[in-house]
C-alpha cells in the first residue's frame, strides 16, 4: 500500500469561472476535498471528493455550484489534495481532516 501525505491549496476564482474550476478540480482524481469560500473566507459549501464516485452523485452538487456562481464576484476555493509521500515539499503537508 502506497502513503500519501495531504496538502492544502487555496486560490481564488471568479464567479462565472467557478463552475468549470470546480468540474476540472473534480475530474483530476487526486483532489480529497474542495471547500467554495466567499471573499472573506466563509465556507458556502464543503464537497468531500472520493474516488469512483461520479456521475449522478456529483449533479446536484454542480447545480448549488452553479447557484452559488451567481451569488458573489470572486469565491476563494481551497482544495485537500492527496499526493505520493516522495512528491511534495514538507513545508506544505497538513493532516487529513475526518
Amino acid at each position: 500500500m502506497k502513503d500519501y501525505n495531504y496538502y492544502k491549496k487555496e486560490f481564488t476564482v471568479k464567479g462565472k469561472e467557478l463552475l468549470e474550476k470546480i468540474e476540472e478540480l473534480i475530474h483530476q482524481g487526486n483532489i480529497t476535498r474542495i471547500i467554495i469560500k466567499n471573499s472573506d473566507g466563509r465556507p458556502y459549501i464543503e464537497i468531500p471528493v472520493t474516488i469512483g464516485v461520479v456521475g449522478a452523485f456529483f449533479a446536484p452538487v454542480l447545480t448549488a455550484v452553479g447557484a452559488l456562481a451567481g451569488m458573489a464576484a470572486n469565491f476563494k476555493v481551497e482544495i485537500v489534495k492527496r499526493e505520493p509521500k516522495d512528491d511534495i515539499p514538507e513545508a506544505d503537508i497538513v493532516e487529513e481532516e475526518k
